[in-house]
């Protein structure tokens, strides 16, 4: 068994709404420091371990995860700890 966190977030220059209103929010709270913000999204999968374990993940992230027009991701594989 596998645990596999992906991690999604916009492509540079894609307009992120809610990472605006982040940003502008921390500055309204006195965080001037902040001068953006991007928001994205991490999912976290438990996968049977197998042949062309990595080819298949890119395929889920391909066909259903991500939306590779607008988003780019990338994942991270390990191995599960029993209990």
């Amino acid at each position: 068994m596998r645990n596999v966190t992906v991690y999604i977030t916009l492509k540079s220059g894609v307009l992120d709404p809610q990472g605006k209103a982040i940003q502008e929010s921390l500055n309204s709270l006195g965080y001037d420091e902040v001068q953006s913000a991007r928001v994205g999204k991490t999912i976290s999968l438990q996968i049977e371990d197998g042949p062309n374990l990595e080819k298949r993940i890119t395929e889920m992230c391909e066909k259903l995860l991500a939306n590779p027009v607008i988003e780019d991701y990338r994942f991270d594989v390990e191995e599960a700890v029993q209990s």
